[in-house]
């Protein structure tokens, strides 16, 4: 079996229920990821930012001096302007690196978000299926919120803060050493709770941000089934399930918030704490003459200047707890395995291609499962199919009839043996190639929220009017058209929502048409129309036939009957391939299906 390396980005193991969490390193690694391209910005506001801490500090200086030449009757209105000067200066230009910072932010989460979000719609199939939706939702609008802060201000938050803290500490030692002891002192100690406290923030918060994943999960799942749930009377039951999901994600908010909320008032007590003790020893020095009055006044505005950089370093490392959270889960998300897709502008050229006639399909000895864990699907699966005309498909449920689709788009890699599509190993193929090639038909038909001739187009964008009225006609779609207030403007709802049942399966039937495929796949396409448009779209798929290679899925003896060969499939093989009549002649399971689930199915 060839090698599916080239393809697939291999990141790990998917889809743990539970967030893994990140060494400090990795942590720090992915952080500087998201923050790189951004770090000259950065930079600048970092540097703005210790201008105005800068300034700050020279604040108590000019105070000082303004004592003392109070003190000696002397003029101190060049003193006032300097000091003035100082205020507004520092304060415009933090406003301004503030600015930065934040717009910065704002660009961090744009691009992790534009990042992740191009990430989850490469997911492999499986990866997709062993997962929740609601939660991969989660990690793209509430996780890479928790980015804005943690690679931006609290970064900078550290660095200045840090240095910030250190001048000020230089200063006031050199004013008066003791005085700074008792300072250092009050700080340390009260620092040293505040360090124990940290982990319980990550632990909170990472906890909250899982149920705030669970509250997409279980809200997806209610809208998913919107009318199921109406029918079965379950608004209150569903509506219970969220409700417990968001009560927890309450407890987990509100404790983080409660460990976030000690580690900040701790700024303050030892601000205050300071304040006291520092009074009283340096009223006492004072008093003996160590200290003048101007440097007890001048180290007090220090002290009170000294709360903004610790409470800058403390708002740092509770940012950091909370963002290694959300990056964490974030990272998890990026080391999910997706399919490597060649850029946009490669695809636009290589989609809609029609060249080369009918594909040729052949299956040589395919063994699948889904999982290691789950059994084998497919046992040794063999066929050949050449091009144009129709193949059926049939043989009893959880035969392994939709799998074979599946494995010709490369939703999934064969275990065992090999899918040639003209002769060529799928694997070898590149995918947007690939599925060019294919138009495919889901057995539930999806329709996506928006207009018509979105939904129509979604597979061939460069579709013309005159294209999309052919096709319409050939999907009898031309009168639904006509009867919509807005035509093909008109907005379909959610999941097709103000269509019928049998109007998606049109829709959905119109769109792989319009692709104009090499290999059509119709998996149960028509199971939900009444007669008169089943036979209207039979006729339209015998047409396609003619030039292309049409695979269906079919539970209708009219549609089995069309079919220029018929596999039967029973239990992951293939019993028999052959003409109707010559499997009612020779196949006994061909042949009770006929008798029995066909015909019933065909009334």
């Amino acid at each position: 079996m060839s090698s599916s390396a080239s393809s697939i980005e291999s990141g790990g193991t998917a889809g743990a229920p539970e967030t893994a969490r990140l060494s400090a390193g990795e942590t720090w690694r992915a952080l500087y990821r998201h923050f790189r391209p951004h770090r000259r910005i950065v930079a600048l506001g970092a540097f703005l930012a210790l201008i105005g801490a800068a300034s700050g500090l020279a604040q108590p200086l000019a105070a000082k001096a303004l004592v003392e030449r109070l003190g000696e009757d002397g003029s101190v209105t060049g003193i006032l302007l300097v000091l003035t000067g100082l205020v507004v200066f520092g304060t415009a230009i933090e406003a301004l690196a503030s600015y930065l910072l934040e717009r910065t932010a704002e660009s961090v989460v744009l691009a992790a978000r534009r990042t992740l979000i191009g990430r989850l719609l490469r997911l492999r199939l499986p990866e997709v299926e062993r997962t929740q939706p609601g939660d991969l939702m989660s990690r793209v609008t509430s996780d890479t919120t928790l980015l804005r802060a943690v690679t931006t201000q609290s970064i900078v938050s550290a660095g200045t803060g840090g240095l910030a803290f250190l001048a000020t500490v230089v200063l006031m030692g050199v004013m008066d050493v003791v005085l700074l002891g008792v300072t250092l002192g009050v700080i340390v100690v009260i620092g040293s709770a505040v360090a124990l406290v940290m982990p319980r923030i990550s632990r909170a918060t990472r906890r909250s941000q899982e149920a705030v994943g669970h509250i997409s999960t279980v809200l997806e799942r209610a809208f998913g089934a919107f009318r199921t749930v109406k029918a079965s009377g379950a608004e209150e039951r569903e509506a219970a399930v969220v409700e417990a999901a968001a009560k927890d994600a309450w407890r987990h908010g509100v404790r983080a918030a409660k460990w976030q909320s000690l580690a900040g008032s701790s700024v303050g007590l030892a601000v205050q704490v300071s304040f006291l003790a520092v009074l009283g020893i340096g009223g006492a020095r004072v008093a003996s003459g160590a200290i003048s009055i101007s440097t007890l006044i001048a180290f007090l505005l220090f002290l009170f200047y000294l709360m903004d950089p610790v409470s800058k370093l403390v708002q740092a490392v509770t940012q950091y707890q909370v963002g290694s959270a959300a990056v964490a889960r974030i990272a998890e998300a990026e080391r999910l395995e997706t399919e490597v897709l060649e850029p946009a502008a490669d695809q636009a050229a290589t989609a809609g291609r029609h060249d080369g006639g009918a594909a040729t399909v052949v299956f040589e000895d395919v063994t699948f499962r889904y999982r290691e864990e789950l059994p084998y699907v497919h046992h040794g699966v063999s066929f050949e199919i050449p091009g144009p005309g129709m193949t059926a498909f049939v043989g009893p449920s959880g035969a392994g009839k939709t799998t074979v689709f599946g494995l010709i788009e490369r939703f999934y890699e064969a275990t065992g043996g090999r899918v040639l599509v003209d002769g060529r190993d799928v694997r070898d193929w590149p995918l947007p190639e690939l599925r060019a090639t294919i138009g495919y038909v889901e057995q539930d038909a999806p329709v996506l929220a928006g207009t018509l001739r979105e939904n129509l187009v979604f597979a061939a964008p460069d579709a013309t009017d005159e294209r999309i009225r052919e096709v319409l006609v050939r999907a009898r779609l031309d009168g639904l058209v006509e009867r919509l207030p807005d035509g093909l403007e008109t907005l379909v709802g959610h999941r097709g929502s103000k269509l019928s049942g049998g109007e998606r399966q049109r829709v959905a039937i119109a769109r792989a048409l319009l692709r104009g495929p090499r290999l059509l796949l119709l998996d149960e396409a028509t199971s939900q129309l009444d007669a008169v448009n089943e036979l209207a779209l039979r006729d339209a798929v015998a047409e396609a036939a003619r030039e292309v290679t049409v695979l269906v899925v079919a539970h209708r003896l009219s549609t089995v009957t069309l079919a220029d060969r018929i596999v039967v499939m029973d239990a992951g093989k293939v019993r028999a391939v052959g003409t109707h009549d010559e499997l009612v002649a020779n196949d006994p399971l061909y042949g009770e299906l006929a008798a029995t689930q066909f015909l019933a199915a065909a009334r």
